[in-house]
């Protein structure tokens, strides 16, 4: 896709499909790149953290969010996402575990455990989900589930680490399962949520080749991390913070 800034990390890019079948080191790779589609990337376990301190999605243990999701037919659902204080090993990298769970009228819809890690630099990357859906109490789908290294599955950029307009990058990437994108629309925008009312906010538009007609802004806050998504094509709907507990 676009190009965007890949700040201190050590990886080796693979040429894409129909370009040849070399890899270059990080050395030789313009550092005004971040992985794009389906490009491969090899990272070095040595350069990532658990403590994730992005200001504009800050992840320490036992931070808490709560959303109220609301879609066009006026149903609602309450989405509560967790920062534990447990980690995963992918592809050699130490990741967060973060806990979503979706529920509506107090029934279970979506269990999901996805997986976090920051570069040197403070890039976010996201390594994976392991994610259920669930109808009248039992599992109905577990697609979308995917982990870095495993079945041609590449890690993505959840919030690049200095965030510039017009930046865009790959969130995730798993061949007809993951392949949601990004792009920093602003660093200036206003956002009033029933938790408060922020400025300087950034906002992306995040899309996906699997659903082409569905386009989504999100908004994030310093010191906060995500407060408020809108569907503004294809769909309709709107997820706002409600609550927000920092942990230690």
């Amino acid at each position: 896709m676009r190009n965007l800034t890949l700040i201190g990390i050590l990886l080796l890019t693979a040429v894409g499909a129909g370009c040849g079948g070399g890899s270059k080191s990080s050395k030789e790779i313009p550092a005004s790149t971040l992985p794009q589609g389906s490009e491969q990337v090899e990272l070095d376990p040595a350069d990532f953290t658990t403590t994730i301190d992005n200001p504009y999605w800050p992840m320490a243990p036992g931070n808490s969010w709560v959303y109220r999701d609301v879609d066009v037919e006026g149903g609602r659902k309450r989405v509560e996402v967790t920062v534990t204080g447990k980690t995963k090993v992918i592809m050699g990298i130490e990741a967060r575990v973060v806990h979503d769970v979706v529920t509506e009228d107090a029934d279970l819809v979506e269990d999901t455990f996805d997986w976090y890690a920051q570069d040197a630099d403070g890039n976010l990357w996201y390594l994976g989900e392991d994610t259920k859906e669930y109808e009248n109490g039992k599992v109905k789908t577990t697609e979308g589930s995917w982990q870095a290294g495993v079945d041609g599955a590449q890690a993505g950029i959840a919030l690049p680490a200095a965030p510039k307009v017009g930046m865009t990058y790959r969130q995730e990437y798993y061949a007809g399962e993951a392949e949601d994108k990004g792009e920093i629309l602003s660093l200036n925008e206003k956002a009033t949520v029933p938790f408060g009312a922020f400025e300087h906010v950034l906002m992306t538009r995040d899309s996906t080749p699997l659903e082409p007609k569905v386009l989504e802004h999100k908004f994030y806050a310093r010191g906060i991390g995500p407060v408020l998504a809108v569907t503004v094509s294809g769909e309709s709907g709107r997820e706002e913070l409600v609550r927000f507990v920092r942990g230690s």
